[in-house]
């Protein structure tokens, strides 16, 4: 990597309805940079909860209500809320749809597919897969055709979430993210020793990029 090349690594969960609006307004924030190919993102795995079934029988508002014990009422407008930001992005949430499922294998697939050049495609489809059209993300057949959908072999994927792979790679992300105190996502890290925490809006995104391209 050149010198002038700036690092964004982001740890982010593909069931984390904020890390998806985050990942929009950070794509908005490079549009308005004139260095924006200069500019190279990692992506991370994180899990917002690691206790999840594999699928999880119920909605997102049974899920977060019930497990979560959180307040019916405040879930409706929570989910309201986020559902408001999301389509200010362009993003079409549809939390009735949504089917709350252990995130391990998709952020196995991740890792999967960062090693062969795809790791951009696969996470915006499966942000897409979670969030718009309502898809089980912790199924692997489900998982391998979105492989497919990106371009991967669907076989390879498939072989890959069956035999457990890129488990370690997944935790060590985890592990990171510990170390370096994230207790939340989205969260970027900028050059190594810059960090934001949250989808910040995309005037925010831009000028801290601005400011550590500065620095380079």
């Amino acid at each position: 990597m050149s010198e002038n090349r700036l690092r964004v690594d982001i740890w982010s969960d593909i069931a984390c309805p904020w890390c998806y609006i985050g990942k929009r307004r950070f794509e908005a924030a490079l549009e308005l940079v004139d260095f924006s190919t200069q500019v190279d993102v990692h992506w991370h795995a994180y899990q917002l909860d690691p206790s999840l079934p594999e699928h999880y029988e119920g909605t997102e508002h049974e899920y977060l209500s019930t497990v979560k014990s959180m307040d019916p009422e405040q879930v409706t407008a929570m989910l309201a809320h986020v559902t408001g930001q999301a389509a200010a992005e362009g993003l079409a949430y549809d939390f009735d749809a949504v089917q709350p499922a252990n995130s391990f294998s998709a952020l196995r697939l991740l890792e999967y597919a960062k090693r062969h050049g795809a790791g951009d495609e696969i996470k915006e489809a499966l942000l897409e897969a979670h969030f718009v059209r309502g898809a089980n993300t912790g199924d692997h057949d489900t998982l391998a055709a979105l492989a497919a959908q990106v371009g991967l072999d669907r076989q390879a994927a498939a072989a890959v979430l069956a035999d457990g792979s890129y488990a370690d790679e997944v935790n060590a992300d985890i592990n990171q993210a510990r170390q370096l105190g994230i207790s939340g996502v989205p969260f970027f890290v900028l050059q190594g020793k810059y960090g934001i925490s949250g989808a910040q809006p995309a005037q925010a995104f831009a000028e801290a990029l601005r400011t550590v391209h500065a620095e380079l």
